[in-house]
């Protein structure tokens, strides 16, 4: 611990530097359009069921909403309900204020790697391919660096992150019903990998059944809690922005705590600019790369200002934030502090699928690129092998190395992706204003590689 814990002060403080100016860079260079496009978000998310793009019959299974739903599931787990409980704890209740800011800034860093995952994606066995090792690779031409990111999303989402997932279900069931820890641990086992030697489509299908029923259920509690305790609402907001920028917070360790704890929780919940969505966003059949850009760009307000704020909003009515309870268990308490011992059996459930979800979803992106580095099957093999371990040793470790674990593989994958998207960023610029020109004059837009001619050779899904 002491030695992750070492790596990871250098790792924090780097990763929110280049985070929030990339955050506020791209914001600047899409004037704005994660604000300005969210009706048009919505318009598209209502009409994502539906197959529209450049697919053949080959390559035409996952739609734009299935696509959305798979990243939704990755978003939508751990760090909605435990990740911000933690956030909480350790750094005060102005972490759920930096949360804010880094998912309504960071929303940018989403929108533009995802629309260049759709423009650089390539032709799969079974659907199409891509994420950043495929945009590092084909559009900067660097194979160390795409190879490099590739083995870091591996490790960190088929590995770290699995761990963190498996870990809080078990803590969570644990808690609630007294499982043992190593059977909660087997059966989780079990049920990851007979989902995960699968593809993509039914990891695709089992998550968009399974993600908005949940996600519904857990929004509707949250409106219940806060309707009960409506008349706090109101000082819990003022709390929640006074401690964000005070310097003498007795909790955490004031405004830097709370800035550290708000933006790395973050940034787990909603990914954006980590590198992780584009992979499952690449999959997607749709017209025009920005489309799916802006799908992944209302994901990351779904998971952080719904959401987690939900979460935030439980924990604090409760006022046992001051407690010693730490993770899902602090979210837990604070719900049997509302509506009794049914909250923290709720909670278990909630974040058994939610956690599950994420488990098989994330699971995918180390698949992803793993494809990319090698069509070995044995290697495929060895890795779902590998993802089995992690979830049964992440249901026993403990809280705080899980954490450390995926903060560190975290930190690194989000800087190797965030330079590569700032070199590549124009071309996501382009294709947006090409997006805006064709919806002005009433088209459903559509693209082709001519479009941007100089790297049409490198596009050859959009000819």
């Amino acid at each position: 611990m002491e030695i992750l814990n070492s790596i990871n002060n250098f790792w924090s403080y780097t990763l929110i530097i280049t985070l929030i100016f990339c955050a506020i860079y791209f914001t600047i260079k899409i004037r704005g359009a994660q604000f300005t496009m969210i009706g048009e978000m919505i318009r598209l998310l209502l009409s994502s069921r539906k197959n529209d793009g450049n697919s053949d019959n080959k390559h035409s299974k996952v739609s734009s909403f299935q696509a959305f739903a798979v990243s939704i599931a990755s978003r939508v787990g751990t760090g909605n309900l435990a990740g911000v409980a933690t956030a909480i704890a350790v750094g005060g209740p102005g972490a759920v204020f930096w949360m804010w800011v880094i998912a309504l800034l960071g929303a940018s860093n989403a929108f533009i790697e995802s629309t260049l995952a759709q423009l650089y994606k390539i032709k799969g066995e079974k659907s199409f391919l891509g994420g950043p090792a495929y945009y590092i690779k084909n559009g900067i031409g660097n194979k160390l660096w795409a190879n490099t990111f590739a083995v870091l999303i591996t490790v960190t989402f088929g590995l770290a992150y699995n761990s963190v997932q498996s870990n809080t279900i078990a803590s969570a069931l644990n808690e609630s019903f007294g499982w043992s820890p190593v059977f909660i641990g087997i059966i989780l086992t079990i049920l990851s990998l007979s989902i995960i030697c699968g593809s993509i489509h039914r990891i695709s299908r089992f998550s968009e059944i399974i993600v908005p029923i949940m996600a519904i259920a857990y929004i509707l509690l949250a409106i219940f809690v806060i309707s009960i305790n409506i008349t706090k609402i109101p000082s819990i907001l003022q709390l929640i922005v006074s401690e964000a920028f005070s310097i003498e917070s007795s909790i955490g360790g004031g405004i830097g705590m709370a800035v550290l704890m708000g933006v790395k929780r973050g940034l787990f919940s909603n990914e954006a600019g980590e590198g992780s969505a584009p992979n499952v966003a690449a999959t997607a059949s749709v017209s025009h790369p920005v489309k799916q850009g802006l799908l992944q760009t209302f994901a990351v307000y779904t998971d952080t200002l719904i959401i987690c704020t939900c979460t935030a909003l439980i924990i604090l009515c409760s006022g046992v934030f001051n407690s010693d309870y730490d993770g899902i268990v602090l979210t837990q308490m604070a719900l049997v502090n509302e509506i009794g011992a049914i909250g923290a059996h709720f909670v278990s459930i909630a974040i058994f699928f939610f956690a599950f979800t994420s488990i098989v979803s994330n699971y995918y992106y180390g698949e992803t690129n793993i494809l990319f580095m090698t069509q070995n099957k044995w290697t495929l093999y060895l890795y779902r092998a590998f993802v089995g371990i992690m979830v049964m040793i992440g249901s026993i470790a403990s809280l705080d190395f899980v954490w450390a674990l995926a903060d560190i593989t975290m930190g690194m994958m989000t800087i190797c992706n965030l330079t590569a998207i700032l070199v590549l960023s124009k071309y996501a610029i382009t294709l947006l204003e090409d997006y805006k020109y064709q919806r002005l004059r009433g088209y459903n837009p559509t693209y082709r590689s001519s479009t941007i001619s100089h790297i049409a050779n490198k596009t050859k899904c959009w000819e």
